[in-house]
């Protein structure tokens, strides 16, 4: 959708290595983050894969730590969907009972990017 909209600057052109690194960062929240965190607060999961869950998603916590270490944002300097993506995500960790502490750097981020006033409207808008 950011491609749609090129004016917002949310993305990289399409195509651009930049676009490509976009689209590794996207899947990386996809398949290890958003497809993971149900597991701790959905009740069909069963008791006994919630501790696997856990310690699959604080795998991840490390790698995005590690990398905002050094940047910013995932893009590095500058704010894109991929960061929208998951600090919506991350917000999860709330009903799944996670301190984000351990993880200064992905803390941070996440509050930062939270306060923004168009991230605060839409969670606001979510809430209803």
């Amino acid at each position: 959708m950011a491609d749609q909209y090129p004016q917002a600057g949310l993305a990289p052109a399409a195509g651009s290595a930049a676009g490509y690194r976009l689209q590794e960062w996207l899947s990386f929240i996809g398949s290890e983050s958003h497809k993971t965190f149900p597991a701790l607060f959905i009740a069909r999961y069963p008791a006994e894969y919630k501790p696997f869950a856990r310690q699959m998603l604080e795998r991840k916590f490390v790698i995005l730590d590690q990398h905002l270490a050094e940047n910013p944002y995932l893009m590095g300097e500058k704010f894109s969907v991929a960061d929208a993506y998951c600090v919506a995500i991350m917000f999860w960790h709330k009903r799944s009972d996670i301190d984000l502490a351990p993880w200064p750097k992905l803390k941070s981020c996440v509050e930062r990017i939270a306060a923004r006033p168009k991230v605060r409207e839409a969670m606001n808008a979510e809430a209803g």
